[in-house]
């Protein structure tokens, strides 16, 4: 098991950016595959990104080239760059962390209003 909390979700207007944040407690960090999810009102979760233990990243179509996710082993930390946000994107946004297990966090909001 893995305790994964989230933070730097917030309100942002439409077009901006926001860094979200999920801190491992494991020392084993490296070997797990990180994703992050997300889940908007009345929708189902979906997959947002992902990076392997290796460093091999996927990202959802309807994000490529404004998210970028990255992982900081030292710091057991992963992290989703998110800009050009859009309206539609506001959702609680969810780290998940698979190796032998599959873990996730609590979640933090994010959303993006005028």
């Amino acid at each position: 098991q893995v305790r994964l909390v989230e933070s730097g979700g917030g309100l942002v207007q439409p077009g901006g950016s926001l860094r979200l944040s999920c801190a491992a407690s494991r020392s084993a960090f490296s070997f797990y595959t990180m994703s992050w999810y997300r889940q908007a009102p009345g929708k189902q979760r979906e997959l947002v990104a992902v990076i392997s233990s290796g460093g091999r990243t996927n990202y959802a179509d309807s994000v490529k080239g404004r998210f970028t996710i990255s992982r900081d082993n030292a710091e057991n930390t992963v992290y989703l760059q998110m800009n050009s946000l859009k309206p539609k994107e506001k959702a609680v946004y969810f780290c998940n962390a698979r190796y032998s297990s599959e873990n996730w966090g609590q979640g933090t909001q994010v959303t993006v209003s005028s």
